[in-house]
This record gives C-alpha cells, structure tokens and sequence, in this order.
C-alpha cells in the first residue's frame, strides 16, 4: 500500500474507532489557545495533509510535478495563528500548513485552489505563474522559496536586522512593519549547512552586542535528511546554550505544545527583539518525496513508530476530548475538504499553462517602477557633506576617491541606500572607496559586518525585502565564491519565482580582477567574472577609469532603485590608485569629480576611443587601460586603432558593439580574464556570426591561477604583447 494512504487510513481507522490519542496532558486552556482557533488550526492541517495526498495521485498521472510534502510538520500552522499576518515568512518546503492557515486568516484568500494551480504548474499559479512549485504570497508576506538547502536564512537574518536600521534611518515607507517579527524555518538536516550555520551565527553575533534582531528560527526536527538521521539530541546540544540565541523547545505534533512553544517565540521575540531558536519536534511520514522508498533505510518498526506520531492523531484527539468538536465532525470535514479538491484539481488541470519561451523569461527581469525618479540633493545639502573636501574636489584624483565621493552623493540622493561590508565603516574600506561615509552618514547606514560574505549579501537582500537599498560590498573577487548562491540562487531569482511580484534590488561591489602589482596572489588578483556571466538577468558593470566608475556606480544605483535589478559592479583593483596613463606624472588616468546631473552613461552604452580603421581592440577594465597604452605606440607605428571599452558585461550590447567595430575590418578581442569561460568566448561568437567579414584575433589571460611578485603578470595580456598581436593582424 501506497506510504500516503496507509497513513490516511490509519488517521480515519481512529477517527471510527475512537482510539486517538493525545501526545500530552496539555489543555487548550493551559496554553492560552482558544478553541475555535484550535479548530481552526486543526482545519489547515487536515488541507495541508489532503494535498500531499493528491499531490502523489497527481504525478502518478503525469499532471503533477512536486511531492516533497509537509505530512508530519503539520505542527508549523501554530506558527501562522500566533504571527501576524504581515510578519514576513520565510519558509521551509514542509511549511503547506503554514500557509493554508495564514492564508485562511486573511478575507478572500483561496489557499486550496492555489496550491493545485502550484501543483498543476498553472501558469495562473498566483505566485510563479506556472515557474515553479514554490510555497509563497504576495499578499501573505510569503516570498517564494525553491529547495536550495538553507539559502533562505541568510536573508531573513538580513530583513530582520534592515527592521531595526529602518527605523534608526527614520524610514517611515518600509515593507516591514517596525514591530515585525521574521518567521524563517528549516528543517534539522539543513541546519547542519554551512549557510545556516553562518546565519544563525550573524543573528547571534548582532544579538550578543545588544543590535535588535526580531527574528524566530523554526527548526522542525523530524530527526532525518533523505536518509540520513539526525544523531538524537543532537540539535537542541547543538543550540539550546548558543550566546546571542533565546532557546525554546515544543513538541510539533502535539497541537497544544505547539502552540505554547509558538506563542511565547513569537511574543519573546517581538517584545525583546531578539533572535528565537525554536526547536519544533516534527515527524516526516511518507519518506522525503513521492519516489522515496523509506522502507530501503527504515526499519518496520521505525516506520511504525513514526506514523503513530501523525500530528492529525494528537489535534483530533485534543479536540474531541476537549468537546470542541466530535469524532464525527472531524471525520466529516475531513472527508469534505478531499472531495472539494478532487473537484477542483479537475479544473486546475485543465488551467493554462506557460506557452513558450518569453512567457517563461518573462519576469526574469524585474518589472519598471513607475514615478519613483528620485531628485538630485541640494547644493547645501553637498556642500555640509563635502565641505572638508572642497578644495581637493576641484582637482583630479584616481578611481577609489572618486568612487567614495560618488557614494557620497548616492547616499544623499537615495534616502533608503546603505552600505555594507567588511571594513566599509571607519576604515573606509580595504582601498578607500569608502572613506568618510561613516563619520558622515552614522553606523545606521554605512555598516561594517562580520566576515561573512554569504552574511553581507544576505543583509542586502533581506534589507531589499524591506524596500531599502543595498549596496553591498566584497573586499575581493575571489571571496564571492563563497556566497555565490546568495546571488545565483536568491536575489537573481527572487523575481523570477515570484512572476515579478518580489524583487531585491541592489547593487554588488566588488574589488577584483588583476594586475595588482603582484600583491596577494591569485585571492587579491581573481581573474575570472564566469560566476557571473550565466546568470540570467543579472546586470555585470565594469569601469575603466575613475570618472566612468562614478557616472557607471550612478547608472547601476538608478537600476537598481527604478528598474528593480540586481547589478554586479566589479571595481579593478589595480585601477583604483592609478594616475598615470602613458608617463609618470601626466596624470591623464585621474578626472575632476563632476556632481550629479552633469554627465551620465546609461546600461549599454559603450566607449570608443579613437577613431582608427586598420584594427578595432574590444576589451573592459584593465583592458582598457593597457590597450590606450598600446593604440600609442602602435600610432607611432602608423597603425590606427581605435578602443572599444564594453564598460556592460552583460548584458551585452551587441549592436553598438556591432556598430562601433564597423569600419574596421580586424577585430582584436583583449580580455582579462582566463579564456576559459570568459567575454572573450561571447565576443568571438557573435562577431563570427554576425561579422563574418571581419579578420578575428584574442588576446586573453591563460588558463591559470595568479601567483605571487612578478611572476603575477605572465599569465595576463600586456601592452607590448597588445602591440604584438595587433601587428601581426595587420601584417606588419
């Protein structure tokens, strides 16, 4: 028999015979739970159960396509009546009670009908529009959540902490309220992920230096992951003493404990703004999905004992002892609520689905806010800001000065901009780019964080959930690989998940690329921005110089804060204390600071330098750089070339690019970084298949990591090897 209908029988054999049983002698009163909530709790459980069972039926007949269910962690609906409604949730994918019960709460929701249009992949699925089999709610305050193990909590920790920095900023139009609770859950086997591991860790540490920190952690301890068991006690030793975490303990399938355990989480961590670890005992029945054979790592007897801790037993149970309700009647609606859907799953089926290809794409890309431009700050407002740097402004300066001056202004301009990062606070950052914005700005919105790459982006995506606006910060390249999820799996497909419905918009800074004068090896000096490249709808920027850095940093922020995207803006190191282009002291790689509004350079355009036809180099960044050394000497040469900067590595602008390189009839494409995976790749195949007439040639890094002193630049394309291979393209 079927794992999911022997459960159910055994939960209507006792209904009829009446020999359900209560898991403990906790009342109703005792808890504080009044009955017609209890009943209504009860009501959610019994839907939660009746859809994993016709979720299986569903795939058996090739109309369904997700059966992790939440049999056994029907205990979280507690969680759902002692939240509010505007509490945002980020949920484990056990949590269907969860949101049946939050969603029964609110007028004009129809839970069950959405959930089948989920299973069905309706592309009127409210959520992702047919996407994905995704729990989630715009209007329950439920962002969507695929099953990347434990890559949500780092952004709950972040929304939970943007609550307290909202209110110091005195941000009145926040998405949170200022009283907010974060409700973010998980199951035993993920909180052994280094990611949960890292954010639990981050709301402790703010917690433990007084930072409010409203958050409840809802580990549902079903005590296996697949099939691998949880070692017994293992979680609650693990967590029960942690510094910075407020500990509470309660019995999932048990209603009543449930409840106890919710309530005074929720209440603790609402009244103290502290972080809650609660440590939710739950059962998983059935195996982890449809085509797990538990039987294959479980005995009969643990399997046995398993399903007699159904939670349906216990709340069923409590309330008729209870008199709240009769065998009868929850028999009865039990019954009800497995024939409504199964009336409406035929429907649901027959419900469109996405059509092609652009209704799939169609909100990777954030949809446009409309009227929210925002007005450049006043000339009295820069002047009290910059007013111990005015004379210095007036006269040229390298790339990170410019950049910690364009900041400056972004801050002003944007109200809701923070930064964050390692050592972005009174140091002003590894490099200076973000210097003085602490002592002008105050420790609400430049924010020096732990080191914790997947903790810093977490902050800037669950401060976006609260509609302020990050700008994050990682000290080098190299380091984003440890956080890289948090980009590739969250903030590049929150909107797509949620059909345009949740975005976290921001801007991500990062110091990377090489030629740093040998310093550091291949971690200070990554040459590589393939992590990157293939993710959909990300916006990757590049400056060469420090006055494209400033008007690029402003078009990234304006994108970020209209368009709602997600941008990659990657700051060459090696550039930022660069002055000279082709002579020590000409000083021509440094630029006057030119105030908001009297320049821009918007998302595709391109730079040209120069007009030469003999050879067209394409290159971004350092390529830049080395490549105007290089149109030098071969001008001296009598070989025109012109520079064509990218400054957008994605998206890609092809056409411009097309258009620049049009007139001349040899192309030299200069790159960076390593060939394998690089631009250079993109490049070449699109000006083989859209300029078959042009002669190609590449000059791009090796295949190779950085090493140390002077060894660091024999990997990389030169200037005298850009003048090489340029006289070789054009025969000289």
């Amino acid at each position: 028999m079927d794992a999911a209908q022997q459960v159910h029988e055994q939960f209507v054999a006792a209904l009829d015979a009446g020999t359900l049983q209560r898991r403990s002698n906790l009342g109703l009163a005792a808890v504080g739970l009044d009955p017609k909530r209890a009943a209504a709790i009860l009501h959610s459980q019994m839907v939660s159960r009746q859809l994993d069972r016709l979720s299986r039926k569903l795939q058996a007949r090739g109309e369904g396509f997700y059966t992790i269910g939440s049999s056994g962690h029907e205990g979280n609906a507690a969680l759902a009546e002692a939240l509010r409604v505007d509490d945002i949730a980020f949920l484990h994918y056990r949590d269907a009670a969860f949101q049946i019960h939050r969603a029964n709460r609110v007028p004009g929701e129809n839970p069950m009908w959405d959930m089948l249009l989920s299973f069905t992949a309706s592309a009127e699925d409210p959520i992702s529009g047919g996407r994905h089999k995704v729990l989630g709610s715009k209007r329950l305050a439920i962002p969507p959540q695929t099953s990347t193990i434990a890559s949500h909590l780092p952004k709950a920790v972040g929304a939970a902490f943007s609550i307290g920095i909202a209110r110091r900023m005195g941000l009145e139009e926040t998405t949170l309220a200022k009283d907010g609770v974060v409700l973010c859950s998980f199951g035993d086997a993920s909180a052994n992920h280094s990611t949960a591991v890292g954010a639990l860790n981050t709301a402790a540490w703010a917690a433990f230096q007084g930072t409010p920190m409203p958050i409840v952690f809802l580990c549902e301890d079903n005590g296996i992951g697949i099939s691998t068991k949880t070692p017994m006690g293992w979680i609650e030793a693990n967590w029960s003493t942690r510094a910075g975490l407020h500990y509470i303990q309660c019995d999932g399938c048990d209603l009543a404990d449930a409840w106890r355990g919710a309530s005074e989480a929720v209440d603790y961590a609402r009244r103290y703004r502290k972080p809650v670890f609660l440590h939710m005992k739950t059962v998983r029945l059935y195996g982890h999905a449809g085509n797990d054979v538990q039987g294959v790592y479980l005995s009969k007897e643990e399997i046995a004992a398993d399903n007699a801790r159904d939670p349906l037993l216990a709340s069923a149970a409590l309330l008729i002892e209870e008199g709240v309700m009769s065998a009868a009647d929850v028999r009865r609606e039990y019954d009800a609520i497995e024939a409504q859907l199964l009336r409406q799953v035929e429907l649901a089926i027959l419900r469109p689905k996405l059509p092609d290809a652009a209704a799939v794409m169609a909100s990777i890309v954030p949809p446009r806010r409309e009227g929210v431009e925002r007005p450049l700050a006043s000339a009295e407002a820069r002047a009290a800001v910059f007013a111990d740097e005015a004379a210095v402004m007036e006269k040229p300066q390298h790339m990170a000065r410019l950049i910690s001056w364009a900041i400056a202004d972004l801050l002003l301009q944007y109200p809701n901009v923070i930064v964050c990062g390692e050592d972005v606070g009174p140091k002003g950052g590894v490099y200076n780019a973000t210097a003085r914005l602490h002592a002008r700005f105050g420790s609400a919105r430049v924010i020096n964080t732990l080191l914790d790459e997947q903790a810093i982006l977490g902050l800037a995506i669950g401060a976006a959930h609260n509609g302020l606006l990050p700008m994050p910060e990682i000290q080098f390249l190299a380091y984003v690989h440890n956080a890289e999820d948090q980009i590739r799996g969250e903030a590049a497909t929150l909107s797509f998940f949620s059909n345009g419905q949740y975005t976290n918009p921001m801007v991500v800074r990062i110091a990377g690329l090489p030629y740093q004068k040998g310093f550091g090896g291949h971690f200070h000096n990554d040459n590589s921005l393939a992590v990157f490249r293939d993710i959909p709808g990300l916006v990757i920027a590049v400056p060469s110089c420090g006055r494209e850095a400033v008007l690029m940093l402003r078009e990234c922020v304006r994108l970020a804060h209209e368009e709602q995207r997600v941008v990659i803006f990657v700051e060459p190191i090696a550039l930022y204390m660069t002055r000279d282009l082709h002579a020590e002291g000409d000083g021509l790689w440094t630029s006057v600071y030119e105030a908001p509004g009297q320049a821009e350079i918007r998302v595709g355009e391109i730079g040209v330098h120069g007009e030469g036809t003999d050879l067209a180099i394409v290159t971004y960044g350092n390529g830049v750089y080395l490549s105007l050394q290089a149109q030098k000497l071969l001008a001296e040469q009598g070989v025109n070339v012109r520079v064509i900067d990218l400054r957008w590595v994605a998206p890609l602008a092809e056409d411009a690019l097309l258009e620049a390189v049009a007139s001349c009839g040899r192309v030299l494409v200069v790159d960076e970084c390593r060939e394998t995976g690089s631009q250079s790749e993109a490049l070449l195949a699109l000006l083989a298949l859209r300029a078959p007439d042009k002669a190609l040639g590449v000059l791009a890094a090796t295949d190779s990591f950085i090493p140390l002193a002077r060894a660091a630049t024999h990997t990389l394309p030169s200037r005298d090897g850009i003048v090489a291979k340029a006289l070789e393209m054009v025969g000289r």
